[in-house]
């Protein structure tokens, strides 16, 4: 075998391959600064986020120069810092200010942004105490479908074999996401474009990214209790739209509830909820039809809720560009 060369910093930046990865800019608290030459964007190998999994993340989206949502996002991090005892870096205002700057600092009005806080560096071991400190890392990348203009025509759904997270782990959007790839990967071995977990009950549980919901044959829009999964933002803005459906009959209930597998299967409606997919509707559900086999009106009226949510004045919206 060949001896592998010993080289300097230099040396090392000119080996770093130069490919577009759609990557447009990085904030990291390591440095204290934004970056956009991609190869630059990196974090260090002993951190725990990194070699152990040990940190929290959201994941949000910027449409027409507008972030979505930012706020619920940011709660929802907060929230998982507090459970796993990870110090917030910097306070959420100042917090919330720095992905502004990050994703005008990439120059793409529609962008997807990842925020991640780890427990920070200092050790290869499992300490979480020795870590120096908190580290904050803001990503913005591309967003492969920017606009929201029409229902999605719909998608398939397998049911999963990836044991179910339990208790905290479910609760809180943690790095370690190993069982969420095993589900991506299984989608696309099976030939489908989600699995849904179960639990021990055999209920839907979740998708690798994604919160699920469905609609009975009365006219019910249930979603899997939040004790089970982890609370998404948009599952829980197309909740409350679904709420404002009561009054007028368009739906009798609309509520967390335990969904088993033989209520999936009887399903009108199955959706998928998430910062990508918005609602997006399932039309097959293992190798069946889900009602007629075609997008149902629960989903398109929820899409036209969610994508109001998104235009320029709405109060959801923070302002980049």
């Amino acid at each position: 075998m060949l001896e592998k060369q010993i080289v300097n910093r230099e040396g090392w930046v000119a080996r770093l391959p130069k490919i577009d990865r759609n990557l447009y800019s990085m904030y990291s608290s390591v440095t204290d600064c934004i970056i956009t030459d991609q190869a630059l964007m990196s974090v260090p190998v002993d951190d725990h986020m990194v070699h152990r999994g040990d940190g929290v993340f959201e994941s949000f989206k910027c449409l027409d120069g507008n972030i979505y949502n930012l706020g619920d996002h940011l709660e929802r991090l907060e929230r998982s810092c507090r459970v796993l005892g990870i110090v917030l870096p910097v306070a959420l205002e100042e917090m919330s200010e720095i992905v502004v700057q990050t994703v005008r600092a990439g120059r793409h009005p529609h962008a997807l942004v990842r925020l991640l806080i780890s427990r920070g560096s200092g050790t290869m071991g499992i300490n979480p105490y020795a870590c120096l400190r908190p580290e904050l890392y803001i990503v913005v990348y591309e967003l492969k479908q920017p606009t929201v203009d029409g229902l999605p025509d719909g998608v398939s759904m397998a049911v999963s074999k990836i044991p179910i997270k339990s208790g905290v782990f479910a609760q809180v959007k943690t790095c370690n996401y190993l069982p969420n790839v095993l589900m991506k990967k299984e989608a696309v071995d099976l030939g489908v474009d989600f699995t849904v977990s179960l639990d021990e009950n055999r209920n839907l549980a979740e998708g690798a990214t994604e919160n699920i919901g469905i609609v009975t044959l009365g006219k019910e829009l249930f979603m899997p209790p939040p004790e089970r999964v982890l609370a998404g933002t948009t599952a829980k803005r197309a909740l409350s739209f679904a709420q404002q459906f009561l009054k007028d009959r368009v739906l009798t209930s609309a509520e967390y509830r335990p969904i088993s597998l033989g209520m999936a299967r009887s399903a009108t409606e199955i959706h998928v909820y998430g910062t990508t997919p918005n609602v997006t509707p399932v039309v097959v559900f293992d190798g069946k039809p889900v009602g007629k086999g075609v997008p149902g009106p629960i989903a398109a009226a929820l899409f036209a809720k969610l994508k109001e949510d998104m235009i320029p004045d709405s109060s959801r919206l923070t302002k980049v560009f």
